[in-house]
């Protein structure tokens, strides 16, 4: 910025205080030294820094309402100058500027209390301000006679006003903005800083960008040296700029007390420098958004702002305006030889170019660059150049950092050859960023280069060669939709050989299924590339194939990938190239593992010890996953930390994402569940870009909010969208959240509505016949279906679930079908397959323990205890207890207050623990979540079964809320809630 803006409100109104953002300590340490007579003080900053703010608290905090405060400021350099205009101001009414010669002054009324304080004879020297200070002339001596000497009259002119400001006694006088005084108050300045009157107190203000040094003229800002007596103290302070945090504090004051996200914070830094005056200006009439809005977008460029950075434009000489125009163009902080050299100046002409700019405030110097104060002043002075101009310094700004730098910021290269109209140069460069970012691991970066590279409208044999390497490198980026686009516009183009369009239809179909959402499109594009693959490689074909043949619920049935897996093994042996060898094991491993073929460990067994860094860590995590799901907790686990061991060492961002929301999951199923939602919601805010990891995060952000919080509303609304969005779901998704939204309905007595949530998860396991996924769906169906008087149905589904298994490696699924087994079998009838009920359920139990699966083995105790309570056998209150037991380990409220209700549904009394908090007049969590139930009308027996209570629970809860809220009638319930 350069024009010297108006002064800033940076306060923050707390309670009766005023806080100045960022200055208290330095008003706590400058007020007692300003309580001294007399004094100078000098505060100097850059513009819009908040000078005028900090002496108006300064003069506020030290200076009684009575005392004689003579204010004034030194007009810009657009006012017609005349002298002495500031003291005229000073001895004017407050906030009176001249804008006019003194002439026109004649009328201005003196200070308020003024004449008062004035002694009763006046030095006679002051006789001669009468034609200066009109208003003041019938409180004054006589006027001398004329010297008849201009230079003469000017000296005693400023006697005259520092005898005036002596007399006043206990006064401070506040000039600011100095380094435009003109001549004749730069004497009298002068003259009171070398001589200062015994009662003064001396304000004054400059523009400067560094702190001040008063040792030489011109220094801080100042128009003449700060030569004080040595008996006087002289107070220098320099206001810097906000922090970050001191910005977000600012900016928290202005919108109201809103928080402020840390992430807008600084981005309101980086693009305001921390100047008030811009903050201020920024959020002006700012609609403060909400959740992730706040970093959306640009920031707008006030239009004062730009007025301010134009006006200082205006006022630098010519090459200095080049310089600060090439800065504009450059973006970043820039050494002067870059800058001459993007202004065509030679090296004399820049430095007096660079010295201008840096005097005028337009650039600062930092650690030998040069660059704006602030974001919005760079892109206020880029919009002060003229259209046909900027294209001619971009491309001078690429070639001269070809020349001048090293690396070569080759992203900022082809920023510039693309806003010079050279598309062509800037593929090139950015195709090499990309090159570069890949080889050292980043594929987030490589992928967006390779990306805006296409963009840039290069040759075709360039768009080809950058659209495979793009192709290979999307998989491990977490890329967004432009991606899978911008590769089909590629091969629409028909100019790829059979080659490169068969690998790239390979990889957009892998881009497809595991981040766009996309599944059965994504292997119907996989399948397709696999022809032209074998034209060319076997080893292509191979791997095509093999990734075809990871099995999916929403894929094609296990029996056709089967299928394909064997022909990628017919192929294998035929494979000579070691990384197309190695990915073909990878993705029969995953494929085998995840269909529970016994033979995937002998699979595991056979992956080259080579694996590098990305293909570790994808096959590792494929493989943890698995391995969770079919119940191999070892394997797990020694996968998952080969995955992470991979992952550390490669900054992949879709591969970070894949092992995180595995372990999410991972710790669901065992029971690790403290802390785990924060974690879950964290992956579900930062993965929202790849369909089936935001969705394996939203599950689990479901499930928790369901058993360890009682929200069901919440829990269904997540595991509804988390349905909605996987893509293909390799067993986790569409089984457990259908599994989840059976047993609310069930512990609401609704079993029909049961049998319906779990009818679409489970035609997806007929469908693909992927039956060792239904480890969570089983035992819930099985239950819906008896409870809702279809027992042949169960019956039915429970023999497609043994005979599903029967040859598979899958713990887990024989875990459930024990499960399933118990609850079938009839307490009075022949013993069902397996054994007796109680041996069925103590073999589930055991199995579900085993295998580490607490909150499973739980809710076959409970289901256990009940059928003992229901039968009227004995041990059924103790079995019940020890899932409460389980339960409560876990955190499981939902489930405790299900087995509790269960209980007294039985007769059993439960005994309440003591110490619950009282919540007064105040309604407390579950009164409100009764009332919210209430008020849409549902009844109390509907609420009892929603939320798993008692009826007469329920009805105390609704009478308490009433009379808390202070009404008679449920109808009066929701307007009141939303208070």
């Amino acid at each position: 910025m350069n024009a010297d803006p108006p002064p800033p409100d940076t306060r923050v109104l707390t309670g009766d205080s005023r806080v100045l953002i960022g200055r208290s300590a330095l008003l706590d340490e400058v007020c007692p030294e300003f309580d001294r007579r007399p004094v100078v003080l000098m505060i100097t900053g850059e513009p819009g820094v908040g000078k005028t703010r900090f002496v108006q608290e300064l003069l506020r905090r030290t200076t009684s309402p009575d005392a004689v405060t003579l204010m004034a400021r030194c007009p810009g350099p657009g006012a017609r100058p005349f002298p002495f205009a500031p003291v005229i101001e000073a001895f004017s009414p407050s906030g009176t500027r001249p804008e006019a010669p003194p002439a026109d002054l004649m009328s201005a009324a003196l200070p308020t209390g003024l004449p008062a304080v004035l002694p009763a004879g006046p030095p006679a020297v002051t006789g001669a301000l009468r034609g200066l200070l009109p208003g003041l002339a019938q409180h004054l001596p006589p006027a001398p006679s004329p010297l008849g000497d201009p230079d003469a009259e000017h000296h005693r002119t400023v006697r005259a006003l520092h005898a005036l400001t002596a007399s006043l006694g206990d006064a401070v006088l506040a000039v600011e903005d100095v380094q435009w005084a003109d001549p004749s108050t730069r004497a009298f300045l002068r003259t009171v800083v070398s001589d200062p009157p015994p009662r003064l107190r001396l304000v004054l203000t400059a523009r400067s960008h560094t702190a001040p040094h008063t040792d030489m003229e011109g220094g801080g800002g100042l128009p003449f040296p700060l030569c004080v007596p040595s008996h006087v103290p002289v107070v220098e302070r320099h206001l810097a700029p906000l922090t970050v945090s001191e910005t977000g504090a600012l900016a928290a004051g202005l919108l109201d007390g809103r928080a402020v996200p840390e992430g807008f914070a600084a981005r309101l830094h980086r693009w305001t420098g921390g100047l008030p005056y811009v903050v201020e200006e920024v959020l002006r009439g700012f609609d403060a958004p909400t959740g992730e809005r706040w970093e959306q977008g640009e920031l707008p460029l006030p239009a004062s702002v730009r007025r301010s950075v134009v006006e200082g434009l205006r006022r630098l000489p010519p090459p200095a305006r080049r310089v600060v125009a090439a800065a504009a163009v450059l973006h970043t902080p820039a050494p002067g030889e870059l800058l001459g050299a993007v202004a065509a100046l030679d090296e004399p002409e820049t430095r007096r170019a660079l010295a201008a700019a840096l005097r005028k405030g337009a650039l600062r110097a930092a650690g030998g660059s040069y660059a704006f104060p602030c974001e919005l002043a760079r892109r206020a002075a880029y919009e002060a150049i003229a259209e046909p101009e900027r294209p001619v310094l971009h491309l001078r700004a690429a070639r001269a950092l070809a020349r001048r730098t090293s690396p070569l910021p080759l992203a900022g290269m082809a920023g510039h050859y693309r806003r010079a109209g050279r598309g062509a140069e800037a593929a090139r460069c950015l195709e090499a960023a990309a090159d570069r970012a890949v080889k050292g691991g980043d594929a987030g970066t490589g992928a967006a280069h390779y990306l805006d590279a296409l963009r840039c409208g290069p040759s075709s044999a360039a768009r080809d060669r950058v659209a495979l390497k793009l192709a290979r490198v999307a998989p491990n980026a977490r890329p967004g939709p432009e991606v899978p686009a911008a590769l089909r516009q590629v091969l629409d183009q028909r100019s790829l050989g059979p080659g490169p369009s068969g690998e790239i239809r390979l990889l957009l179909g892998l881009l497809l299924r595991n981040q766009s959402g996309s599944g059965l499109e994504a292997l119907e594009e996989m399948a397709r590339a696999v022809p032209d693959l074998l034209s060319i490689s076997t080893g292509q074909a191979a791997r095509a194939l093999a990734i075809t043949a990871i099995p999916s619920l929403k894929g094609w049935p296990v029996a056709e990938h089967r299928r394909l897996l064997a022909e990628a093994e017919r192929l294998l042996p035929q494979v000579e190239e070691e990384d197309l060898r190695s990915a073909v094991l990878a993705n029969r491993a995953t494929a085998l593992a995840l269909m529970g073929d016994p033979s995937a460990w002998e699979a595991v067994a056979d992956l080259p010890a080579a694996l590098t860094g990305e293909e570790a860590a994808r096959v590792h995590a494929n493989l943890a996953g698995a391995a969770v799901s079919l119940g191999h907790r070892d394997r797990a686990r020694a996968f998952q930390a080969r995955a992470w061991q991979a992952v550390r060492t490669h900054h992949a961002p879709y591969l970070e994402a894949f092992v995180e929301t595995t372990d999410v999951v991972a710790a669901f199923t065992a029971g690790r569940w403290k802390g785990l939602l924060e974690r879950a919601e964290q992956a579900e805010a930062q993965y929202r870009n790849v369909p089936d990891f935001h969705a394996e995060a939203l599950l689990v952000c479901g499930l928790l909010r369901l058993h360890t919080k009682g929200q069901t509303d919440v829990a269904r609304r997540l595991l509804e969208q988390a349905v909605h969005t996987t893509a293909l779901d390799t067993g986790v998704v569409l089984t457990s959240a259908a599994a989840a939204m059976a047993r609310v309905h069930l512990a609401a007595d609704r079993p029909a509505q049961a049998v319906q949530a779990v009818t679409g998860a489970l035609h997806h396991v007929r469908r693909t016949g992927a039956w060792v996924w239904a480890t969570a769906l089983a035992p819930p169906a099985v239950d819906a279906l008896i409870r809702d008087g279809r027992p042949g149905e169960a019956h039915r589904l429970v023999a497609e679930l043994a005979e599903g298994i029967a040859d598979r490696d899958a713990p887990a699924a024989r875990a459930a079908l024990l499960t399933c087994r118990a609850l079938l079998a009839a307490p009075d009838g022949p013993p069902a397959e397996g054994g007796a009920p109680g041996a069925l359920y103590a073999a589930a139990v055991a199995a579900w323990t085993r295998l580490e699966r607490p909150h499973e083995a739980a809710y076959v105790r409970e289901a256990w205890g009940l059928r003992l309570l229901t039968a009227g056998e004995a041990g059924g209150r103790t079995v019940v207890h020890e899932a409460i037991a389980s339960y409560q380990d876990l955190g499981a409220v939902w489930d405790v207050l299900r087995c509790q209700r269960g209980l007294r549904e039985h007769g059993q009394v439960t005994v309440r623990r003591p110490g619950a908090l009282g919540y007064g007049d105040h309604l407390s969590p579950r009164e409100r979540a009764v009332a919210r139930l209430a008020s849409r009308g549902l009844s109390n027996r509907e609420i009892a079964r929603e939320l798993v209570l008692s009826h007469r629970t329920v009805e105390h809860h609704v009478a308490r809320a009433l009379r808390k809220l202070g009404v008679s009638s449920r109808t009066e319930i929701g307007a009141l809630l939303e208070r």
